[in-house]
């Protein structure tokens, strides 16, 4: 079972097959479950200084995690805790309104194979528990797991009949708690969206947005993929905000395809759209799939030049994210003048994992924002984001560009309805003129000047024209074959110092080959460990952290980079490589670079 700061995931299935769609898990792992829970109880415990806190619990649409809960919720009982079971729900859905409660146990395994489950545990932050704490947690579970009645006592504290009785209780209020949940989520995306806790500012911003939707009508279609989200609040508060929205594969529970939300994968949405298109719903220009627990929603638009619906890259919608959500901070500032002010002596930051695209430098350089990255693992990010805030910095957008989607203060998770309103923002809030005449630029105009492109700017501009103002650059995707290696090394860290060793070797020998063909001048290491960056460490040996090898043009500029990481949820080993500009061949050529040096160093 890996265990990380993201949360703790295995093969539940008794198969051992991660493909399996079967509910059950087996004896081993119903013991291994009762573990869990009680780890957890007693960490809460601990935490909030009560004998019988407050949790909520919920799940993805996986045909394991039922099994899962139903043993969980005996054991909680089993230790009196009160527990709100919320069945399958997004993770935006339970951090939400777990704020209210003193802690939250997630069972999924995000966009893991189906027959893969997990656990993801917070407190009352809205967001897992930082890398500290959930080591700490680990640490406690191992040794649990290595008492000598560890087994028998699993079976004890999961098989008590009062236990039973009580969990009956609780799954029968199921749906009072939905509907808590649901409405808490509800009024938490509103301020997630227009950045204000007050609702009649709230008001005031959807107002803009409603308005412009009410002459310009926008559909939303979302492969829904049999996921959690499926039963969220997307169905009522995407109409509600002006748009019509057009889910399918909409059945919770029914994964008709892969989980992750990588273009293989959207290419269902990708022909939906088309078919829409085709039968006369011209309306229909954006469509987004979540992953199993409905956190991570990448995106497809409909490109009205090619007359096709396009996949927009992970990297890619991270970074219209950040535009969208920087701009839209400076247009906030102004249109909600009161909340604006007290805001504006604040410097602005944009916190990132390693391996984000550096297209992003260049849109927080036009806003002078400041980039800050963390290693890979969204309570890296969280974390980073919170640290920048108790340093006086405005950390509204943040997240892991390497697989899309975004976390939008204060929430601390990713949200596919926070990225789906990132977007329409951009198109409905557009150019105004004030009582006194003046020009109040909209979003896409706001960038347009700040970058220089000025000259992009039309006044009936649609999301073609602000993906093509987008800074270029060529990323490997995390979802392709290139992008996971298996190595036999159980020392990561030990595997990159070999790596530097090879690397210095290689790049001293291809160093004028490397100028003349590629620009590449010198180089610079950077490892991330938590939410700590390095640069030119004395060592590449930074344990499980990620090692990415920057790579200078003769200005000393960023040219390009290599990365990569052993997987903190999967077995396998991650590499990545990053160019500006459109420039395949050279990515292809740095990525397997990296590759072979990998290999020679893993024999």
């Amino acid at each position: 079972m890996i265990l990380s700061a993201s949360g703790w995931r295995k093969v539940f299935a008794e198969s051992g097959n991660e493909e399996d769609k079967s509910e059950k898990i087996g004896s081993l792992n119903e013991k291994l479950t009762a573990i869990i829970a009680e780890t957890f109880t007693q960490y809460v415990i601990k935490k909030s200084k009560k004998k019988s806190p407050q949790i909520v619990l919920a799940r993805d649409t996986r045909p394991t995690g039922e099994t899962i809960c139903r043993i969980m919720l005996k054991v909680f009982c089993h230790y009196g805790v009160k527990v709100q079971y919320l069945a399958a729900a997004s993770a935006p859905e339970i951090m939400a309104y777990s704020k209210k409660f003193n802690g939250f146990c997630y069972v999924s395994a995000s966009h893991n194979p189906v027959g893969h489950n997990g656990f993801k545990f917070g407190l009352s932050e809205g967001g897992v528990i930082n890398a500290g704490e959930a080591k700490i947690l680990a640490e406690d579970f191992k040794k649990r797991l290595e008492a000598d009645n560890c087994e028998s006592h699993a079976e004890e504290i999961m098989s008590d009949k009062k236990d039973e009785k009580s969990a009956d209780k609780i799954l029968r209020e199921i749906k009072k708690c939905k509907e808590k949940s649901l409405a808490a989520y509800t009024g938490f995306i509103r301020q997630v969206i227009t950045g204000t806790a007050r609702e009649k500012d709230q008001d005031k911003v959807f107002d803009v947005i409603t308005s412009y939707l009410s002459k310009n009508p926008m559909d939303i279609a979302a492969d829904m993929n049999g996921s959690a989200r499926s039963l969220s609040i997307d169905k009522v508060f995407i109409p509600e905000c002006g748009l019509a929205f057009i889910p399918f594969n909409d059945e919770a529970g029914k994964i008709v395809h892969g989980i992750i939300p990588e273009p293989e994968n959207l290419v269902t949405l990708q022909e939906k759209m088309n078919e829409l298109q085709a039968s006369g719903n011209k309306n229909v220009i954006l469509g987004y799939m979540p992953d199993c627990d409905g956190d991570r929603g990448n995106v497809v638009y409909w490109d009205n030049k090619s007359l096709k619906a396009k996949i927009i890259p992970a990297q890619e919608v991270f970074a219209l994210c950040v535009m969208a959500e920087t701009s839209y901070g400076m247009w906030k500032a102004n249109y909600l003048r009161d909340e604006g002010l007290l805001e504006r002596h604040k410097k602005t930051a944009v916190c990132v994992n390693c391996p984000t695209s550096m297209r992003i430098e260049e849109i927080a350089k036009a806003f002078d924002a400041k980039v800050f990255r963390a290693e890979v693992g969204e309570a890296n990010v969280v974390n980073l984001a919170r640290e920048k805030r108790a340093a006086n910095y405005k950390a509204r957008i943040f997240g892991e560009g390497s697989n899309g989607g975004n976390i939008t203060y204060p929430s601390s998770v990713r949200d596919p309805l926070a990225t789906i309103f990132a977007i329409v923002k951009l198109l409905a809030i557009r150019d105004t003129i004030a009582p006194d005449g003046s020009l109040h630029p909209g979003l896409f105009h706001l960038w347009c000047t700040k970058s220089g492109q000025e000259e992009k700017y039309n006044k009936d501009f649609t999301l073609q024209d602000v993906i093509e103002s987008l800074p270029v650059y060529t990323t490997t995707g995390v979802s392709e074959s290139r992008a996971v290696l298996k190595v036999k090394s159980e020392d990561k860290g030990l595997l990159k110092e070999k790596f530097r060793k090879l690397f210095e070797e290689d790049f001293s020998a291809k160093k004028q080959e490397l100028l003349e063909k590629y620009g590449i001048a010198s180089y610079l290491a950077v490892t991330t460990n938590g939410t700590s960056e390095f640069k030119k460490p004395e060592s590449w040996n930074n344990g499980n952290g990620g090692l990415k090898v920057l790579f200078l043009d003769v200005n000393k500029e960023p040219d390009s980079y290599i990365w990569m990481r052993p997987s903190g949820t999967e077995a396998v080993f991650r590499v990545l490589c990053d160019v500006k500009g459109d420039n395949k061949e050279k990515e292809s050529y740095l990525l397997n670079w990296e590759t072979e040096l990998i290999k020679k160093a893993d024999n």
